[in-house]
């Protein structure tokens, strides 16, 4: 083995274990949030396996055929202990088998899960990259100008933004832009005056209904990423580096790309993780712009007593977070050295 190879397998060894260990705590969290869902939706008031099944059995069905009937919209039988009918439904769940529908008889929940996090994909990322982009530039200047009017102002329209809960904010801008200036449509993904495919009219109504959920996506994340990127650079502009290089007459744009690219490496952790979280907050913007992403998908399995469908939203959007979470963590390894090499406090 080389010199130069044998300096670099430590680094490569420390990054495989944070990597290993990190996929086995992750499998641990969705095994225990999906534990736990499971017991929930067999404890919710009134069991709505019971009642299936007992309907079914009214509608003449014999015992057997009941169970199977309720085991296909379930994912596991509603007869047998408790433990059993946890087997049966993590037996299901190893083989992708979440069940049907109850509010959209006959379709898996997979199928609906899959198409609504297609509708949720595109705003939550192009929302937090946009707001991401702007807000950590806005951030750098309201630093760099903290000492006057303008990084005031940018400052305190940061802190304004990040301290508004999203559901405050979606019900203004839907309010000025569906209602006041009816500018916008006020929910679905297309005009159905428009044929599905590859042309200028339906993908110019695409962005039209998804403008607001990603300006709402963007304008909730703006402010966090100012404050955050303020801090850093504040911090940064007090390494001996930038003193040095103050000393040394650099121009003040050099001096500025300096701060700004130390500034900003720990900001792509925090980026990771946001994407991973806003799963589970587009909750609140999704019903508010009556838009079919994840977000809507589980308030309307929650109204619809839809338990399959419900238990499987919750899961998609654990591991939605559980992989944010890796992805952060192996973000931050592999732009810190110190972390790389296994000099640094693991996370």
């Amino acid at each position: 083995m080389t010199a130069i190879g044998a300096r670099r397998l430590p680094g490569v060894n420390n990054v495989v274990r944070r990597l290993a260990g990190h996929l086995v705590r992750g499998f641990v969290m969705i095994l225990v949030v999906t534990t736990i869902s499971f017991v929930i939706i067999r404890h919710i008031p009134g069991d709505p396996l019971l009642a299936r099944y007992e309907s079914l059995v009214e509608k003449g069905m014999s015992p057997e055929q009941a169970q199977r009937a309720t085991a296909a919209l379930y994912g596991f039988m509603p007869r047998g202990t408790l433990w059993e009918q946890y087997i049966d439904y993590m037996r299901g769940l190893f083989h992708l088998n979440l069940g049907q529908s109850l509010s959209t008889p006959g379709v898996q929940v997979t199928t609906l899960l899959a198409s609504a996090v297609a509708w949720t994909i595109v705003p939550v990322l192009v929302g937090t990259l946009l707001s991401f982009m702007v807000g950590i530039t806005v951030g750098v200047y309201a630093a760099m100008k903290r000492s006057g009017k303008l990084g005031d102002v940018l400052a305190l329209s940061g802190s304004l933004l990040h301290g508004l809960p999203q559901y405050v904010l979606a019900l203004l801008i839907a309010a000025i832009f569906t209602t006041l200036l009816p500018i916008f449509p006020a929910g679905g993904t297309a005009d159905i005056l428009f044929e599905p495919g590859f042309n200028a009219g339906y993908i110019g109504s695409l962005i039209q209904h998804a403008a607001l959920p990603i300006v709402t996506y963007a304008l909730a994340s703006y402010g966090g990423w100012i404050l955050a990127m303020k801090s850093s650079v504040v911090t940064v502009l007090g390494d001996d580096f930038i003193l040095a290089a103050e000393l040394r007459g650099l121009k003040r744009g050099i001096i500025f790309r300096y701060v700004a690219r130390n500034a900003i490496l720990p900001l792509f952790t925090i980026l990771a993780l946001s994407l991973g979280m806003l799963f589970g907050g587009a909750i609140f913007i999704e019903r508010i712009f009556n838009y079919p992403g994840l977000g809507l998908l589980l308030i309307n399995s929650i109204t619809s007593r839809d338990y399959a469908l419900m238990g499987g939203a919750f899961l998609l959007i654990t591991v939605a977070i559980v992989i944010a979470n890796i992805v952060a963590d192996m973000l931050y390894t592999a732009i810190d050295p110190r972390v790389r090499s296994g000099g640094g406090t693991a996370s």
